[in-house]
């Protein structure tokens, strides 16, 4: 059972930062494809952004091309989500993921594809 708990998340204005983390449990994380996904009130879980297990491969939402940046760090088994230039349209809960078998340097975006989520973080960007 792989455990995620990802943390970082706020209240906030328009126009500012915020870096979402996520832990795993598993030391065999570097193993793992992640992704970010959130979901607004009333609404879908939209995928964000992927990253493959080695870092070598990302991919993002049109939505947060340029402002997001996906990263992991192996030894620390975490995941990042940096997150600039923020828009209210931005809000929702982040969760993370983890997709325990993948292939070659692969990303996955849609939710299906993920083994294990963790409970999520609230971010609210105020205008």
């Amino acid at each position: 059972q792989v455990q995620l708990v990802e943390s970082g998340g706020g209240l906030l204005q328009a126009g500012g930062s915020l870096r979402l983390s996520c832990a795993a449990s598993e030391r065999t994380f570097s193993s793992y494809a992640m992704g970010w996904f959130r979901q607004a009130p009333g609404k879908e879980r939209d995928f964000v952004a992927a990253i493959s297990w080695s870092g070598g491969s990302t991919y993002y939402a049109d939505s947060v091309k340029g402002r997001f940046t996906i990263s992991r760090d192996n030894a620390k088994n975490t995941l990042y989500l940096q997150m600039n230039s923020l828009k209210p349209e931005d809000t929702a809960v982040y969760y993370c993921a983890a997709k325990l078998k993948s292939y070659s340097d692969s990303v996955y975006f849609r939710t299906y594809e993920y083994d294990y989520w963790g409970q999520g973080t609230q971010v609210t960007v105020s205008s």
